[in-house]
């Protein structure tokens, strides 16, 4: 059943240079690259703050993050210059951050660049003509409304701008249709930083301490409070001394752009993160005083539509260590994908082979079907091997930070690559 709406106007709200659409990671970095490069920049987001997966969706956990110059670098050094960042047992920074410190910093950080926010905004269409892209309609409190810009950047994970201005996507492994689970994140308090120190990795001991016995611990104390969780391997993130990450949940065969789906998915998600933490209290000890103090706004979507581009990164790419000339993001982190199926272990798929170092160009961030459409972070053009790679935060603010300056001075830029201290 359908209706026909009325033909409306709708009022232009702004023109620009670039129109950003999705401030997560690789949305706040394209901002800033092409504000900071000249550019009269909106940046244009569906939540009521910047970050994202990390602050909307509470996974403040950076990967592939270490040899990350640029704008990476940047968020680094200002988090601690904040107190803001995680810390092992030892003293030593983790990959986490402190998620409303994270809020504010990324709004001063792009307000400061002279771009234009826009939260509560949610692109709905594209006005187009042709190959080009007029304006990026939205729908926010103030009713629709339309943004004009010579260039946009998709960076809603989801590739949903991409979709709307009629560009062709892939979705799901080719052949046999599988996804990966999708994930909700919670944030505990209750719990002390040294009792924890048997159910983490400290990130500066990963030589010495085994990736998995930590997980398997964790999770057997779930179990002997009488809930085995949908992902085998829980993983527990300090922040702060008495506040902790938890991602122990996997929502299986759900579709990330499917509202019934998420909304399913989220329902689901956050009931297990309550009979988690009530699993842990049970057993007292160190873990009496656990309480869930913050589910996220979002849940954590792995896998949504992949932007056909004008060229796509292949497992043959990543298991070659590909290089390119248009090269904007080199990226470290290897294959991994989420069991798409609780029949498939409920943790990771080990991969016959490993992937070694590669380049992700340009060209895999620019729509094969709409002229003036870039794309950064997830939803860029690879198949489904190589986007469980490329897809983590630390290459989405790379590959920003590259689409921004690419939209603001039609010039590539290279990886901004260094050696990460010992």
């Amino acid at each position: 059943m359908f209706i026909q709406e009325k033909p409306r106007n709708t009022e232009v709200f702004g023109n620009y240079d670039v129109c950003v659409c999705g401030a997560g990671p690789a949305g706040v970095a394209a901002a800033l690259s092409a504000a900071r490069n000249g550019a009269k920049c909106c940046l244009l987001e569906s939540t009521g703050c910047l970050g994202g997966i990390w602050t909307s969706g509470l996974l403040a956990w950076f990967l592939d993050y270490k040899q990350k110059g640029g704008i990476m670098k940047e968020l680094l050094d200002k988090l601690e210059e904040r107190d803001a960042r995680g810390r092992n047992p030892s003293g030593t920074y983790n990959h986490a951050a402190d998620v409303e410190e994270l809020k504010l910093l990324l709004e001063d950080m792009c307000l400061e660049a002279g771009v234009d926010i826009h939260l509560h905004t949610r692109v709905v269409a594209a006005d187009m003509d042709g190959r080009i892209i007029c304006h990026a309609i939205v729908e926010n409190p103030s009713g629709r409304l339309a943004f004009g810009a010579k260039t946009f950047i998709d960076c809603t994970g989801n590739g949903d701008f991409g979709v709307q201005a009629g560009n062709r996507y892939d979705y799901a492994e080719r052949g046999t249709g599988r996804v990966q689970p999708m994930s909700f994140t919670g944030m505990l308090t209750g719990l002390h930083l040294q009792d924890m120190e048997p159910f983490m990795r400290p990130t500066d001991r990963v030589a010495e301490v085994s990736w998995h016995e930590p997980k398997i611990r964790f999770r057997a104390v779930m179990e002997a409070g009488g809930h085995s969780p949908s992902y085998a391997n829980p993983t527990l993130m300090p922040v702060r001394e008495d506040l902790f990450l938890i991602q122990t949940n996997h929502e299986y065969g759900f579709c990330g752009f499917k509202e019934t789906d998420v909304t399913k998915a989220t329902l689901e998600g956050r009931r297990e993160l309550m009979k988690i933490t009530q699993a842990l209290r049970s057993q007292g000890g160190v873990w009496k005083n656990v309480r869930l103090v913050a589910t996220p706004e979002q849940i954590g979507v792995r896998e949504g539509r992949r932007l056909t581009g004008r060229y796509m990164i292949s497992d043959d790419d990543i298991r070659n260590g590909a290089s390119f000339e248009d090269a904007v993001c080199h990226v470290n982190f290897g294959v991994d994908v989420h069991a798409p199926s609780k029949e498939e272990g409920k943790g990771v798929v080990q991969q016959a082979w490993h992937s070694k170092p590669y380049d992700i160009p340009m060209r895999s961030m620019q729509a094969a079907d709409v002229d003036n459409l870039l794309m950064a972070g997830r939803c860029i053009s690879g198949d489904f091997l190589a986007h469980s790679s490329y897809r983590v935060t630390g290459n989405a603010v790379a590959m920003g930070e590259g689409a921004g300056y690419f939209a603001a001075t039609g010039k590539i830029l290279p990886p901004q690559i260094i050696t990460p201290a010992p």
